[in-house]
């Protein structure tokens, strides 16, 4: 309209920066998503952060899962796609997608592969579990499930002990025989074959890590077999799926958690409540070891995960610094 300024575009204009998969990946070391995950059990620990229930939405056959979490200077929200017949049509069931946002002002800065970012930010909250639960000196390693999780399990469980020996176990021999050859260019001086069974895993192992959807324990109920040892639970995020056997609760002084609610999201803690052979008094949040710089140096430990979207805006705040950083990633005007 005649006599009215115009309003440059430039005032509105923005950029968001895009990282891929393979970007997502290689950005940052085992040790500096570590040190994201320690952080944001700091967060966790003193409250620091804001996490509004986990949201769904349904069409048809698809869900849409919307996780958001705010921290002081970010906010970020993960949105999760699940449709359990892609797989008739040759494509993924689950599909995700990072948004990162500016804590001030709102701004989007980033959208970061989903997949991606929760499989690096759910192998390093392994890897801090193994840092504050293990011995020092634990060797031998043993994975149960062949999975995208085994394998960044694996990876970061290797970068914080001084791991030489890897066994792997599958019901699927082909998946095992697969991920030992991915897994072996990952780490080529360290030795990797499969096991018969899960006995002869947990036999040979130090530390087990279970990456698995099973809703049966996927490891024999025998104490003895069980005592010594370091147990990683990763897989059972359901109250109908379990990994681990009744035998393991009766040699653990604590179970570490990583969000109070896994005693209700996991059968691998809300079963052995329920049969009273797990107490709510045994279940601590390993932020207390985090925050303390202490280890349960316990002869049986096991440390339990179900993941938090506040894991996912903190690893995603230091993609997004090293990215901008470095000048990695794409950047596109909105």
């Amino acid at each position: 309209m005649e006599g009215e300024k115009s309003i440059s575009p430039l005032l509105y204009s923005n950029h968001m920066l895009i990282l891929n998969k393979s970007e997502i990946e290689n950005l940052l070391s085992p040790k500096e998503v570590m040190k994201a995950i320690e952080k944001a059990f700091t967060l966790f620990h003193t409250n620091s952060f804001h996490m509004p229930d986990r949201m769904h939405a349904h069409q048809n056959e698809n869900t849409l899962l919307l996780m958001p979490c705010f921290t002081q200077n970010y906010f970020g929200t993960k949105l999760v796609s699940v449709n359990s017949n892609n797989p008739t049509i040759g494509k993924p069931s689950i599909y995700g997608t990072m948004v990162l946002n500016d804590g001030k002002s709102g701004e989007p800065l980033a959208l970061l592969n989903g997949a991606a970012l929760t499989a690096i930010r759910t192998g390093a909250v392994g890897g801090i579990g193994i840092k504050h639960i293990s011995a020092e000196n634990s060797s031998k390693l043993g994975v149960i499930g062949t999975g995208i999780q085994g394998f960044t399990q694996a990876i970061f469980a290797s970068s914080i002990r001084p791991i030489k020996e890897i066994t792997v176990f599958d019901l699927d021999a082909v998946k095992v025989s697969e991920f030992i050859a991915d897994l072996r260019q990952s780490l080529p001086d360290i030795q990797i074959k499969s096991a018969k069974n899960s006995e002869d895993l947990v036999l040979k192992s130090e530390i087990i890590i279970c990456t698995t959807s099973s809703k049966m324990p996927v490891i024999p109920n025998n104490k003895e077999l069980l005592r010594g040892k370091t147990f990683i639970g990763i897989g059972s995020y359901k109250p109908d799926m379990r990994e681990f056997p009744d035998e393991l609760f009766p040699l653990l002084d604590k179970v570490w958690v990583d969000t109070p609610f896994a005693s209700k999201e996991s059968g691998d803690l809300a079963i052995p409540l329920i049969n009273k052979i797990l107490t709510k008094e045994q279940i601590h949040p390993i932020s207390n070891l985090i925050v303390a710089k202490k280890k349960d140096n316990s002869e049986t430990t096991f440390f339990k995960s179900v993941g938090m979207a506040l894991f996912d805006v903190v690893v995603a705040e230091y993609m997004y610094q090293k990215a901008i950083q470095e000048n990695i990633g794409t950047q596109v005007e909105l």
